[in-house]
């Protein structure tokens, strides 16, 4: 391993360093700083989230730039807020004894005209986030006409969110000769068509394998019934009594009703979702970080930015739609050299996923039973003797001793420490002693080898066949911004799309049925009909037959062809009509049969005191 001082870093970086307590450099920082100094070149870096990826391109950054200029000289592109910020922050760390270095945060939530002022006043380097910096260079508020180093980082994840177009756009205002330097956790195809398009004969260097987990973290799944996930979750929380959790969640909307429910049932937990405000975001973070948080329940985009050393396990309460979005959020444990817990709470329909994942991380996951009521409490019991034995006498009792002494006279030492425990054993067993065994078998059969591409069909969720694909011009990310455009929805309403050449499927929550199903009533896109219907999930044999009686008036009304393991419902014969009126009627029949079902929702166990 080498040191710092050999990778050919400055005097000024180097003492940085020895105040920051950094010893040895990461892998990827050895592998890359020395590259990054030694010429002028382009670099692909493929590391995952904890490795130290940031110094591996701040340090060379910083020490090439002409600190003595006001001229924006490095650009960082990164896909959040709170990873811009984060990025900043440790820049100006790694050069606080370069006099006049001026690191500028450019991002949204924030006042544009203060970024403006900041930025004005000289900014050897900019750190931004796509959306905002697209902003201000239309405003004319930066030029960055002139840098020498660009840097896009987590590109894997920003193109995730639909930044492609964006970073295109800026770099077309950056000099041709700059420097490239392309760091990310996974080698999608996406990042590879970026990675040719903008840079010139990159060198590249992987920590581990492409898309491979690191191996601080262990990966476990746990099987239960879609209906006992937030039951399931709980006992993995209290089954760990020192846990300090990432909880994942699909959607906005879950992630917040699931840290509602956590809250009421008397855990430290808190949400970070995109509808919070940047203050409400920076709160959270401050109250996590000082574990007043201990369980923060987020979405993959707003968890971009968390950067903290000791989460103990990551928790997925739902499977991200892309198998690579699972290495980003492993990510968050096992950091730092210390080791890291990833658990999946999965139903049957997604355990061929956790397969797929398997693949994409080059890790196996461990079969574990949710635990059992009894287990819970007895390790609760230990935890809490473990503290007791631990806890340091504070003498400032001894003047109210003789007046427990006196209460507890008749009362012998095994009898003491029954009562005592029992003030926390109570609950506990109370709450347990009843409950269910959540665990199910995992009984795939037909399920597992069905074919096709597997959607779980949760109570909440509502798959749709919609008669556009890309032959229309759409590819997966066209169609969701087109359908929340139209349906006037949130970022993470719409999910799970799926575009094939003149035909696709998404899903939202089944809340939002009736009014998918009533806008595309007659909805005309570009002079033809968009149908849109309910679609049922069905393995490759099980799937209907195509209809070959349908006309040229059938296609205008969706009848193009479809995935034969996904069908929609309804009769055959009365989608063969293009009747506007008859298509009216089977949106309300279908409306009407497919409301959704009340779930129960009431927790199993009591309401409890909070966490301390």
């Amino acid at each position: 391993m080498s040191t710092f001082q050999e990778l050919g870093l400055n005097e000024d970086l180097l003492n940085a360093i020895t105040d920051l307590g950094f010893k040895t450099p990461s892998e990827v920082q050895e592998k890359a700083i020395p590259i990054l100094l030694e010429e002028e070149r382009d670099l692909v870096a493929l590391a995952q989230t904890g490795t130290g990826k940031t110094a591996a391109f701040g340090f060379p950054m910083l020490q090439k730039i002409d600190i003595t200029s006001r001229t924006t000289q490095g650009l960082i592109l990164s896909p959040t807020r709170e990873l811009c910020l984060q990025i900043t922050n440790e820049l100006k760390h790694y050069g606080k004894h370069c006099n006049g270095l001026n690191v500028v945060a450019i991002y949204g939530g924030a006042s544009i005209t203060e970024q403006a002022r900041q930025v004005k006043r000289g900014a050897q380097i900019i750190v931004a986030t796509p959306g905002r910096m697209k902003d201000m260079i239309s405003r004319k508020l930066v030029d960055i006409s002139k840098i020498q180093y660009s840097v896009l980082d987590e590109a894997d994840e920003m193109l995730n969110m639909g930044f492609y177009e964006d970073i295109t756009d800026i770099l077309s205002h950056t000099p041709d000769d700059k420097s490239t330097w392309l760091f990310s956790a996974t080698m999608p195809k996406e990042v590879s068509i970026i990675a040719k398009k903008f840079m010139y004969d990159p060198t590249e260097i992987t920590v581990g394998n492409k898309n491979e987990s690191t191996n601080q973290v262990s990966h476990e799944y746990y099987l239960v019934n879609a209906r006992d996930r937030y039951q399931a979750l709980k006992r993995l929380s209290d089954a760990n009594p020192e846990i300090f959790s990432v909880v994942f969640c699909r959607t906005k909307r879950d992630t917040q009703k699931v840290a509602e429910n956590l809250i009421e049932d008397g855990y430290n937990a808190g949400a970070l979702h995109g509808d919070l405000s940047q203050n409400q975001r920076d709160l959270v973070m401050k109250s996590f970080r000082n574990r007043q948080i201990q369980t923060l329940v987020a979405t993959d985009v707003a968890a971009r930015g968390i950067d903290v050393d000791d989460i103990t396990h990551v928790i997925h309460y739902q499977l991200p739609d892309e198998p690579e979005i699972y290495t980003h959020r492993s990510g968050r444990t096992g950091r730092a050299g210390k080791t890291g817990i990833s658990m999946a709470i999965v139903s049957k329909s997604e355990v061929r996923r956790i397969k797929s994942i398997e693949r994409i991380i080059k890790k196996q996951f461990e079969k574990k039973d949710i635990p059992s009521g009894t287990d819970i409490v007895e390790v609760q019991l230990m935890a809490l003797a473990n503290k007791i034995h631990k806890t340091e006498t504070n003498h400032e009792i001894d003047k109210h001793l003789e007046s427990i002494n006196e209460l507890f006279a008749d009362t012998d030492k095994d009898e003491l420490i029954k009562k005592f425990f029992s003030v926390e054993f109570n609950r506990f067993f109370n709450y347990y002693q009843k409950s269910k065994d959540l665990t199910v078998s995992d009984s795939r059969g037909s399920d597992r080898d069905s074919g096709g591409r597997d959607y779980e069909k949760q109570s909440n969720d509502t798959r749709y066949f919609i008669n556009v694909g890309r032959k229309d011009g759409f590819d997966w990310m066209k169609l969701k911004d087109f359908l929340k455009e139209v349906l006037e929805l949130g970022r993470d309403d719409v999910f799970k799309v799926d575009v094939k050449d003149s035909f696709s499927f998404f899903n939202t929550e089944k809340t939002l049925q009736e009014k998918v199903l009533a806008f595309f009533t007659d909805y005309k896109h570009d002079g033809r009909f968009v149908n849109v219907e309910v679609s049922e999930n069905r393995g490759r044999s099980g799937g209907g037959r195509r209809d070959r009686g349908r006309g040229k008036d059938d296609r205008r009304s969706g009848g193009r062809g479809r995935r034969r393991d996904e069908k929609p419902r309804g009769d055959r014969r009365s989608r063969r009509s293009d009747n506007s009126e008859n298509r009216g009627e089977r949106r309300s029949r279908r409306s009407d049969d497919s409301k959704p079902r009340r779930s129960g929702s009431a927790s199993d166990r009591p309401r409890r005191s909070r966490r301390k």
